[in-house]
């Protein structure tokens, strides 16, 4: 099975190119065929000539540059229409991943799983340096999702997760523009009826560079994309139950 990562980046060269640099390595050591495909989000920095510079040493290494407008989101589904891979994981560029998580996750994939959720929440997790209003939102924002979608997954606002490519497919067209891309993914695959499992992963503050979620203005994004889904669901558990 292939492994396409989608890692969005936007203003991230002091992070980016470490963190791509210590995926590959562990990947090549798990001997994992991959692809990275880095969708550069209108970066004003030097970005683009880090990966660049990367991708010389790296074969495996796909560049994609956006125009305007910019957008977490955007980014995503740019970077999604381009994998080729089996198996589709959503990293970060800024080092809060582990990339041994990246391959945990990518070996449950490949015991059979549709879906395969990071948690920063459960038994065996680890999260450094968490702004402290961040989590409590979180925390709040997950519980209602869970009791939304009566599932025990905790942290479906993590960006950090795998799917097998038919996933992809079955859940477009995605409609998000910005970071509530991250919850319209997995509550579409587990409405489809798609199966999914969570393990614990390990979280870290950014070390450089600027988080780009404000949560004051991502919050009425976050839950109409909630809503959005779970109409959705209601609509389909609609039409099966006249179908039967």
């Amino acid at each position: 099975m292939k492994l396409s990562l989608v890692i969005p980046a936007h203003n991230e060269e002091t992070s980016i190119g470490r963190g791509i640099e210590e995926l590959i390595i562990e990947l090549s050591k798990e001997e994992i065929s991959y692809e990275v495909i880095v969708v550069n989000d209108n970066s004003r920095d030097n970005t683009r000539k880090v990966i660049e510079e990367l991708s010389k040493k790296y074969p495996g290494i796909k560049l994609i540059n956006r125009n305007p407008p910019n957008g977490f989101g955007r980014a995503i589904r740019e970077g999604l229409n381009n994998v080729t891979g089996d198996v589709v994981g959503i990293v970060m560029g800024d080092l809060s991943d582990e990339p041994k998580d990246v391959v945990r996750c990518f070996r449950k994939i490949q015991e059979g799983y549709d879906c395969v959720f990071g948690s920063r929440f459960m038994r065996g997790s680890k999260v450094k340096d968490y702004p402290l209003i961040k989590l409590v939102i979180n925390r709040i924002a997950n519980l209602f999702i869970q009791i939304m979608f009566l599932t025990k997954a905790n942290d479906i606002t993590n960006a950090f997760k795998f799917y097998k490519a038919g996933v992809i497919k079955a859940v477009m067209p995605l409609q998000s523009l910005y970071f509530n891309i991250t919850v319209e993914i997995p509550l579409k695959a587990m409405v489809r009826g798609f199966s999914y499992v969570q393990i614990p992963i390990n979280w870290y503050g950014r070390e450089s560079g600027v988080s780009k979620l404000s949560v004051r203005q991502m919050g009425r994004k976050y839950l109409f994309m909630v809503l959005y889904v779970w109409l959705e669901k209601m609509l389909l558990a609609d039409e099966i139950n006249r179908q039967k």
